[in-house]
């Protein structure tokens, strides 16, 4: 294909060049030890990390269930996880005793929530030592339990019709407390106050460079000639 405008090529190539140059340095250690993109995971991750922490009201809501006695059986279906979920209990003084279909578990319910949002807590704040120190296991070992756990818990709970606590062991203590410990576990979170500075040249940064490539291809192909135009309308 031959070029056809060698102005607005010259202009594309060397946005472009610039655009692969940029491109290039974003992929480099220079961010911190790590690449731009590593780097810019980890800020927002610890952006969004400060405004997740849903756990003290977890543990406020728990206390209407705090009275209720439950008894069922888990992890019928994961019979790999009962043991070391046995222990994991025990340790906290609740009562369990595993079995040929699954865990059987029995107490007042705001035992169980209170040592699952405990631990969930210290996760949260990056505390995992305290749970390996307890519990022998690593720390995330310990919440996929909990969470493996909860999430038969749940299931029984509903077919013993008691709806309101299932509920609330499914969207808040597995969803806001469980989870979010888990999933924010080694982050440090910070305000986004303090990185409004680097936050805004973040989002300049991204529509500016984004619409940089825009014009790179713009000019590229008007260089050799190729336009947009439109179509024209056909009366019926």
């Amino acid at each position: 294909m031959l070029i056809t405008n060698k102005r607005a090529f010259s202009i594309g190539a060397v946005l472009t060049a610039v655009f692969m140059a940029v491109l290039w340095y974003m992929f480099t250690d220079n961010f911190g030890g790590t690449n731009a993109f590593h780097a810019s995971d980890a800020l927002f991750n610890s952006i969004s990390k400060g405004s997740t922490y849903y756990i003290p009201d977890v543990k406020a809501g728990a206390l209407k269930f705090s009275g209720d006695d439950y008894t069922v059986t888990v992890l019928d279906k994961q019979p790999d996880l009962v043991n070391e979920t046995r222990d994991l209990l025990v340790a906290n003084g609740i009562a369990a005793q595993s079995g040929d279909k699954g865990l059987m578990v029995s107490g007042k319910l705001g035992v169980l929530l209170d040592a699952v949002i405990r631990d969930a807590d210290r996760m949260f704040h990056n505390e995992g030592d305290e749970l390996k120190s307890r519990y022998g296991m690593e720390p995330r070992k310990a919440m996929y339990l909990w969470w493996a756990m909860l999430t038969s818990l749940k299931k029984e709970l509903d077919l013993q019709k008691q709806f309101a606590a299932a509920s609330y062991v499914d969207k808040m203590v597995i969803k806001r407390a469980v989870e979010v410990a888990y999933n924010y576990y080694g982050i440090e979170a910070r305000d986004v106050s303090e990185e409004a500075g680097i936050i805004t040249f973040a989002l300049i940064f991204y529509v500016v460079y984004t619409m940089w490539w825009g014009y790179s291809i713009f000019f590229l192909f008007e260089g050799f000639g190729l336009e947009m135009k439109a179509g024209k309308k056909k009366e019926v």
